[in-house]
């Protein structure tokens, strides 16, 4: 380093209605680096429950200046000077009396250690934050994570309370490598904008109005680099879950034994939505509940009906104030917000015509798992069409400009039909090469469920970003298509797959494979005249936005090059939806 590492923790009781402590050092336990965080607390000697965040973001960059327009937006009652992106906002949380500590990860900011995020390792150093937090004089010994956009990990102390908002829980699968195709482009936006731009000892950071400089100073590029690991290279370098890139973030969800209130957004339709349902799914917690809003990946966080449940979740273990039950397990363990009609999209107010519906369980017990067959002749239907041989082509490896694609549309509802809960697509598949061009090696598959009004017009739903989506998506590598039936969750509707190394299977030119394809949870309530539309294609299709899985490298023209091809009468293809009686 440049300069000596030293303690540079300032404390301001004057300035703000709380108290202000900026750079506090927390040492880290294996001695991997130093986590400063700022705490704002409020003022008087009370003890009291403590938030704690810790992510790679900047926890000196303001709200305005690392999203000037979604801060605009964002619900006035949750604003501050110290607003920072998806976290807790101090100057409300005080007033409620609560601490917040809000830390750099490692490697960020003003935290001394290696960049490594996602990482077994930082989140080992998150651990020892919280444990900090719990020990503190102001302290309770309560903590609570409460943070939008976080990757759920085992929670270990039996103080701790999770409320992840837009979180994921499987960072290959929900992430990563959807169905085993490398996710690139929101890697490299989140990675290049987002992090790396925030590195320990980076210069030029205050000059961007991104945060003040690293107060011990700047280090060389070759400093920088040797210090960080960079996704966007690691992601393309590993490819299977047993790869030691992947499996050392592995985790056990069943480890999670606090109370836990994940909030999944049927919008989140390429990162978040998946990792919140499964994560709700698989932890072992007694008490855990899940809330479905919707809404960009920003602004839910902060609306005031939500915070106002955050708020009492958060009493009912922190503070001993339970005002509906969360304690008890009295409060609805399920909270389906439901998609009716078409309202637009990255429109708060008009979403609020949505009503919710409580359930007991999740999937819904009632849900009857119906399949929809389809046809040659491009149609979806409820009955096993008889078919000869026959196939339907289209090119591979099509761009979000030019999409291959190929749809296949139900005739009119005779009647509103709900459809909340998991999907499977069962497809017979093949793939042969393009004359001239080099013989394809795999294939991939894409698939998209669309829902038409009654007036014939497609509706899209708020996306991550704002943009308009679908109704969700799937995808699978058929090399990759080995599901393990053998484990324990392994379930009819949602396959298993390891997608360990060992489970890559040939695929060859000309032979016909069944692949079922894992398509991420829905709700939509179909009103009579609508119709529901499956598209597969060869590429990302309208929806995908910044989540594209374009990689020259991961998805090259030497290996996908070709025609794709599903086969009729050869074995029945069909999407098993989940009708709600």
């Amino acid at each position: 380093m440049p300069n000596t590492i030293r303690d540079i923790a300032t404390l301001d009781e004057e300035s703000f209605p709380y108290i202000f402590e900026q750079n506090v050092s927390i040492n880290l336990k294996d001695e991997s680096g130093i986590v400063r965080a700022n705490v704002y607390r409020p003022k008087g000697t009370e003890k009291v429950p403590v938030l704690v965040t810790y992510g790679p973001y900047g926890k000196d960059i303001p709200y305005k200046d690392f999203h000037a327009q979604s801060f605009s937006e964002v619900n006035p009652e949750q604003k501050s000077e110290h607003s920072a992106w998806e976290t807790p906002d101090p100057k409300y949380w005080t007033s409620q009396g609560y601490a917040v500590v809000r830390a750099d990860e490692r490697g960020t900011g003003q935290s001394v250690g290696k960049l490594d995020t996602m990482s077994r390792g930082t989140s080992e150093a998150f651990f020892d934050v919280i444990e900090w937090a719990a020990e503190q004089s102001w302290s309770s010994g309560k903590v609570g994570l409460l943070v939008s956009g976080v990757l759920q990990r085992d929670s270990r102390k039996d103080y701790h309370v999770l409320f992840p908002g837009e979180g994921m829980s499987d960072y290959y699968r929900d992430r990563c490598r959807h169905g085993g195709i490398l996710s690139s482009k929101f890697i490299k936006f989140w990675w290049d904008r987002q992090v790396v731009s925030n590195q320990y000892g980076l210069g030029g950071r205050a000059a961007r109005n991104w945060g003040p400089d690293t107060i011990e100073g700047d280090l060389s590029e070759e400093e920088l680099l040797a210090n960080r690991q960079d996704q966007n290279i690691d992601n393309v370098e590993n490819k299977y879950r047993d790869d030691l890139y992947y499996a050392s973030k592995e985790y056990s969800l069943s480890d999670i034994k606090v109370p836990l209130l994940s909030v999944a957004n049927w919008g989140g339709i390429l990162l978040h939505l998946r990792g919140n349902v499964e994560g709700y799914t698989h932890a072992g917690s007694d008490l855990k509940y899940l809330r479905f809003v919707t809404g960009r990946h920003d602004l839910p966080f902060y609306y005031k009906e939500e915070v106002e449940l955050q708020r009492s979740f958060l009493d009912a273990f922190l503070k001993g104030d339970d005002r509906i039950g969360w304690s008890t397990g009295k409060a609805p363990k399920v909270d389906v917000v439901l998609r009716k009609g078409d309202v637009g999209f990255n429109n708060a107010d008009a979403e609020k015509q949505y009503q919710r519906r409580v359930e007991h369980e999740w999937p819904i017990a009632r849900t009857q798992y119906t399949k929809y067959y389809l046809t040659s002749q491009k149609e979806l239907i409820t009955h096993a069409p008889v078919e000869r041989p026959v196939k339907i082509s289209y090119e591979a490896l099509g761009s979000l400009d030019s999409p291959q694609l190929v749809q296949f549309t139900t005739p009119a509802f005779e009647k509103e039909t709900e459809f909340t809960g998991h999907i499977v697509a069962h497809l017979n598949v093949s793939m042969s090469a393009l004359p001239g061009a080099p013989t394809p090696q795999d294939l991939d598959l894409f698939i998209t469920l669309r829902h038409i009004s009654p007036a014939g017009n497609e509706v899209f739903y708020t996306g991550t970003a704002g943009d308009a989506v679908p109704l969700c998506k799937g995808w699978q590598r058929v090399s990759m298509r080995h599901v393990n039936k053998d484990h324990i969750r392994n379930r009819p509707y949602l396959p298993h797959r390891d997608y360990y190394s060992t489970d890559v299977r040939p695929v060859v030119p000309g032979e016909v494979y069944p692949v079922d394809v894992e398509i991420w949870p829905t709700n939509v309530v179909v009103e009579k005249g609508g119709k529901i539309v499956l598209e597969i294609s060869s590429g990302d299709t309208q929806g995908s936005g910044m989540f594209q899985h374009n990689s020259p490298i991961d998805r090259s023209v030497e290996r996908f090059q070709g025609q794709n091809h599903i086969h009729f009468g050869l074995g029945d293809n069909y999407v098993t939806l989940p009708v709600i009686p």
